[in-house]
This record gives structure tokens, C-alpha cells and sequence, in this order.
């Protein structure tokens, strides 16, 4: 056993995880933290959707027991070049066999857009926990996915930067809730006039001041869609009707996001602009 934050881990509990998407910016951020606490976290499965190099760069040094692609060109390309011991999955299908493999206890779900939806939905029916980093499943199927996991064992849990905040200044606090205050950094063209949002190019928009993403991201953090994305998805995590969720523009990113009491009192998250808090 060892000693966390004041508890007492058993170390035969190694929690298992199945990572949807470990080759972007959340996928390898997670790695690195798992790699600070290799006693307590197992990666069991690996899944990417089309880059088989460091796919297969990371089945090397982690040795999950089974890993998938979501491009079908790529699964061949990953079977030819693979010479280990992990079984092999591809698809939609096979990121959703990957997100109820029996051997997890936990899956995060950080891959990009709507393809989250079918291997969330999996996870939850097999039981498992979830860690959802991937916002638009909810947006595009918030009502299924929470009418769904209301009749399993798991759990979900927000990895979104914002949502995380949100979920750990509510703990205790839920029944006392007024509004949900969920910050946005302005993105690059924050200050800018309308004269000159008529001349932004896309390599000005990939230039996000303050986090390092994954391109459709920080497009859609720049255009602020992606804000508009975060409030449909707190709608559907914290059961808040949208009137009681709001929006400020915070230039630094140190604050997460805050919760607002009945009695006026706000409470907030802040931090480093980094996603290995979450």
C-alpha cells in the first residue's frame, strides 16, 4: 500500500485503463500521468485513428493487451508492421470492443468529434467508468448518453478542462447552486476589430495564446464555437437548465471556471493552463 493525498491505496487495485484517442494532446497528456504513477494505473488498451507510427511507439513501451484504429487503411498498415503481442482491432466497431473490454476499469474517451458517441455509449453499458474528454458526444447525444447511464454501474466523469473545474467545486455544494460560470480565454482574435476578423487566415487561428490543441479545437476555440459547445455539454453533466449557465471571458486561463451559491458566493477552480489537472 501507499499513502495519496492522505489515503491509503491498495497497490493489488491497480485501476486498468483503456485510452480512445492516445495519440492526441489529451491521449498522450494522460500517458504522462500515468507514467508519474505506474503503480496505480495499468494501460490496457490503446486506440488512434490513423497514426500507426506512434501507435505503435506506444504499444511498445506500454503493452496494452489489445489496441485499435479507426482507419481501415491504417489497421492493415498497423498489422503488417506489428510484431507484438496485442490483439488488433479496427473501425467503429473496434474502438467500441476496446471501450468494453472486459479487463478495464476505466476508459477515457479523447478522441475527436461525433465518433465518440457509439464507443461512449459502449463503455457505459459494459459498466465501465468514463472519462469523457470528448465534448460533442454529449452535444449530439447528451439526452441518450445520460438516459443510458442512468441504468448502469459506471460512472462518468469530466476530463474537459472547464467541466472538471465545474464538477470539483460542486462536490457538497450541488443543492445550493445558482449559476455555473464557465470562463473563456477569448481565443486569438479576442481584441481584435471587426475590420481586422475580416482578414484572419487559418494559421492565425491555429495560434491559440494560451493552450497547445489539436487543431479543430483550437479553430473552434478561436471562432468561440467551441465555448457554445462546453455550455450544451455542462446542460447535460450537471443536469443545469441554460439560463443558469453563463459565460466570461478570462484572458489568463488560471481560473477554470466557477460555481455561483444561492447566498451570492462564487467558488473556482484555477490552476496552470494545463490538462493533466483535469
Amino acid at each position: 500500500m501507499i499513502a495519496l493525498n492522505g489515503e491509503i491505496i491498495n497497490m493489488n487495485n491497480t485501476k486498468k485503463i483503456v485510452i480512445l484517442g492516445s495519440t492526441g494532446s489529451i491521449g498522450r497528456q494522460a500517458l504522462e500521468v500515468i507514467d508519474n504513477y505506474p503503480d496505480l494505473f495499468q494501460v490496457v488498451g490503446l486506440a488512434a485513428r490513423a497514426e500507426t507510427s506512434q501507435l505503435l511507439e506506444q504499444i511498445r513501451r506500454y503493452k496494452p493487451q489489445a489496441a485499435a484504429i479507426g482507419d481501415e487503411t491504417a489497421y492493415k498498415e498497423l498489422t503488417a508492421r506489428n510484431s507484438l503481442d496485442v490483439q488488433l482491432m479496427a473501425g467503429v466497431e473496434g474502438l467500441c470492443e476496446l471501450a468494453s473490454w472486459e479487463r478495464a476499469d476505466m476508459v477515457l474517451v479523447a478522441v475527436s468529434g461525433a465518433i465518440g458517441i457509439l464507443p461512449t455509449l459502449a463503455a457505459i453499458k459494459a459498466g465501465k467508468s468514463i472519462a469523457l474528454a470528448n465534448k460533442e458526444t454529449l452535444v449530439a447525444a447528451g439526452d441518450i448518453i445520460i438516459e443510458t447511464l442512468a441504468d448502469a454501474e459506471g460512472a462518468l466523469l469530466p476530463v474537459d478542462s472547464e467541466h472538471s473545474a465545474v464538477f470539483q467545486c460542486l462536490a457538497g455544494e450541488k443543492r445550493h447552486l445558482e449559476n455555473i460560470w464557465l470562463t473563456a480565454s477569448g481565443g486569438p482574435f479576442r481584441n481584435f476589430s471587426e475590420e481586422q476578423l475580416q482578414k484572419v487566415t487559418l494559421e492565425m487561428a491555429l495560434k491559440h495564446p494560451n493552450w497547445n490543441m489539436g487543431p479543430k479545437i483550437t479553430v473552434d476555440s478561436a471562432s468561440l464555437m467551441n465555448k457554445g459547445l462546453e455550455v450544451i455539454e455542462a446542460h447535460h453533466l450537471f443536469s443545469i437548465d441554460y439560463e443558469h449557465i453563463k459565460v466570461v471571458i478570462h484572458q489568463e486561463s488560471v481560473v477554470h471556471s466557477l460555481i455561483e451559491l444561492v447566498d451570492g458566493s462564487f467558488l473556482a477552480h484555477l490552476g496552470k493552463p494545463d490538462m493533466k489537472m483535469p
